[in-house]
């Protein structure tokens, strides 16, 4: 018995995977389906707002599991499943993965081949406020080409985090700082 090509198993198992990774509270970032010898690998990628821990990864791995076993038609054959969450270097390509990594370092290059690294702030559909050399720019997604985190072994300057919440809020970055800084005592 010949089992289906690659494509058409992803493009009738992606769907169901999706909706049962939904219900786990979770967004599909990347599924897809490889042969490995005998058996087919299948590889989830998964993520929230909140992050991934290994309690939720091991939820969503018997919820897929679950689907998939009632695919089994679709596979025919046994198969490995791989779940896990994205790595620091998945690129930032959806609004989502913008909000998710505010306040991180990201590494930007422009369609224009402009090049900058950028603290995020606030996203929305269209684009993203991010910080760059103590200044507020604002970034359409339509312009980026490419964009990943930079992995930072410090906390972020505390001044840059006020800029992007007062920009967040609406807040005039002129004025005062002193009411935002902490002395030590």
């Amino acid at each position: 018995m010949s089992s289906p090509p690659r494509g058409a198993i992803t493009a009738q198992l992606e769907p169901v995977v999706a909706e049962a990774v939904a219900r786990s509270g979770f967004d599909l970032e990347e599924f897809d389906v490889q042969q490995a010898g005998r058996r087919r690998l299948i590889k989830v990628v998964i993520d929230s707002d909140d992050g991934v821990g290994l309690d939720e990864i091991s939820d969503v791995s018997r919820a897929v599991s679950e689907v998939l076993d009632a695919h089994e038609h679709v596979l025919a054959g046994s198969y490995t499943l791989e779940v896990t969450s994205p790595g620091v270097d998945r690129p930032l390509t959806r609004a989502r993965h913008w909000r998710r990594a505010r306040y991180r370092l990201v590494k930007i290059r422009f369609a224009d081949g402009e090049k900058l690294v950028a603290r995020v702030g606030a996203a929305d559909d269209e684009g993203v406020t991010v910080l760059v050399a103590g200044e507020l720019r604002r970034v359409a997604y339509r312009d980026v080409e490419r964009a990943v985190v930079e992995v930072e072994f410090q906390q972020p300057p505390a001044e840059d985090l006020v800029k992007l919440e007062r920009a967040a809020s609406g807040v005039s970055q002129e004025g005062d700082d002193r009411e935002d800084t902490e002395e030590s005592r």
